[in-house]
């Protein structure tokens, strides 16, 4: 499970995924061949979180879509270390 965030050219926006494999799904999202939310912007990962099975991953990946404030928590938290 995991949060990006556009860099800072683009219009604040955050989105939540699921994936065995964060590395090559970051470059998906950076070219276009991500999720149709995710087309037209470069992102970086703010977040991520594994889990022993698929279930949990995609309960949690659930609940953070709709938790505004949680994910704008965590993207605060990686800016604060980032800066």
């Amino acid at each position: 499970m995991y949060l990006i965030k556009t860099t800072k050219e683009f219009k604040n926006k955050s989105y939540v995924g699921f994936t065995n494999n964060i590395k090559s799904r970051l470059i998906q999202h950076n070219t276009g061949k991500g999720a149709k939310a995710t087309k037209g912007y470069k992102w970086e990962l703010v977040y991520k979180k594994n889990f022993f099975n698929k279930s949990k991953a995609l309960s949690y990946e659930y609940a953070l879509k709709k938790d505004r404030f949680k994910r704008l928590r965590l993207i605060n938290d990686f800016n604060k270390k980032k800066n």
